[in-house]
């Protein structure tokens, strides 16, 4: 047997736009095909008479994608919208053919993918399960040996004899989770539908996917959840564009994730915030605060937000119109509605004492653990100057505080404004 669960050489996966499609269709391909083939035909008509380029055009979902996944490993498939995990995933499932590539999937699948894949909409739960199980290679009396377990953790008892049709996306998703991790596959793949079930269910279904890892299985998983990849993942896969960008320890691979290079529609590195222009700024005759740069870990551009409890820096550039050596900075953190959370400023510094300045400057506010819960932040830059609030933005930009696995058991604080170091012992009685 193979040490590998998976194994992947330079897998791609190419769609047609706008064109029609090959291979088998459905009936209801055909049908929908001939209901939109008029209007096609116009838009490519349009589209040629205007000049513009022919409307039938290819994507590639997932290009040059190479990985191997050991048996036993659970993996964790990150990266933003429209990066081709949940294709990846099609694709390791048998769901979707690749375009390219080879690939070997070494034990039987179980997948999780999208509410209501593989399972018939007549047929009841209880059809379901045993047809899921027929198609995992699964013989009858296996599958009832497992029945109750299944139907118990779905808790859906009441309703397994109805129609799945009639299900709410709640009872789908407890149900078809339910059967691919009892019925023993080899490999379980999971995309983010577990988001669509209750907080109480997704606990339920991480620990059963640590116990499937534990028993030997392999599992992969998508999510946009990174404290909980951390804490269930032994390794991670970046996928940007339809390539996986970086593929090692799960925690470098969350990083190297957060840290992603982006900017804004304007072209300008999101970590630079033009204070001199900026709207919500004081109406003062001659405005002062220039710039604001902000980063994060090991002085990397803050990008997409910083992760609760890393570091963050603010470098604020300002000019001085006159010598002065009473002068300090402030950034204040806002929430969403306006509150303020949380004041960084440079009054409370023990070593205090700038001396005599003019012209350009640059305050540096660091702060080694921003344990702000997750969420959106506001932030307000303002100078003081002989104690008085000379210049100042109201808005300066927006903050995204990440959630990680600040307290390493991969559950994130849901409520509070702060997060803070503290321990929990249960004493030998309850005896006064």
């Amino acid at each position: 047997m193979s040490q590998h669960a998976v194994e992947l050489e330079k897998i791609g996966k190419q769609y047609h736009i706008g064109s029609a499609r090959t291979g088998h269709r459905s009936l209801q391909d055909m049908a929908t095909e001939a209901l939109l083939s008029p209007f096609r035909r116009a838009a490519r008509m349009l589209g040629r008479a205007a000049g513009s380029a022919d409307l039938d055009r290819t994507f590639w979902a997932l290009r040059d994608v190479s990985m191997e996944v050991k048996h036993g490993e659970i993996v964790g498939i990150i990266g933003g919208n429209g990066a081709g995990k949940s294709t990846l995933l099609k694709i390791l499932s048998r769901i979707t053919e690749p375009t390219e590539g080879h690939g070997e999937i070494n034990g039987r699948v179980g997948s999780l993918l999208e509410v209501g894949t593989g399972f018939h909409p007549e047929l009841s739960g209880r059809e379901n399960l045993f047809l899921n199980g027929a198609i995992l290679g699964m013989k009858k009396v296996e599958i009832e040996q497992k029945f109750d377990e299944i139907v118990a953790f779905a808790e859906i008892e009441k309703f397994i004899d109805m129609p799945v049709k009639h299900y709410s996306s709640g009872m789908y998703v407890r149900l078809a989770f339910a059967v691919a991790a009892h019925l023993e596959p080899e490999i379980l793949l999971v995309d983010e539908v577990l988001a669509v079930g209750d907080t109480t269910f997704q606990k339920k279904c991480l620990g059963k996917m640590s116990e499937v890892s534990r028993s030997g299985r392999t599992v992969l998983f998508i999510s946009h959840s990174m404290a909980t990849v951390e804490n269930l993942c032994h390794k991670g896969v970046l996928l940007a564009e339809g390539r996986v960008i970086y593929s090692g320890d799960m925690k470098q691979t969350v990083e190297r994730y957060l840290h992603s290079v982006s900017a804004t529609a304007s072209g300008t590195p999101s970590h630079i915030i033009d204070l001199s222009t900026a709207a919500g700024r004081s109406h003062q005759s001659t405005p002062l605060l220039k710039r604001l740069e902000l980063y994060t870990d090991q002085g990397r551009p803050l990008t997409r937000g910083v992760q609760m409890g890393g570091s963050l820096t603010a470098y604020i550039y300002f000019d001085l119109d006159e010598p002065t050596a009473s002068l300090d900075a402030c950034l204040g953190f806002n929430s969403i509605l306006g509150q303020r959370v949380f004041t960084a400023h440079s009054v409370f510094e023990p070593k205090r004492g700038w001396g005599e300045r003019v012209g350009p400057q640059v305050f540096v506010c660091e702060i080694p653990h921003l344990t702000l819960v997750p969420g959106d932040y506001k932030i307000k830059v303002a100078l003081n100057v002989h104690n008085f609030e000379r210049d100042y933005v109201e808005d300066a930009t927006m903050l995204t505080v990440l959630d990680s696995d600040y307290y390493g058991t991969g559950k994130t604080p849901w409520n509070g404004v702060f997060v803070l170091d503290h321990g929990w012992r249960l004493g030998d009685d309850g005896q006064q």
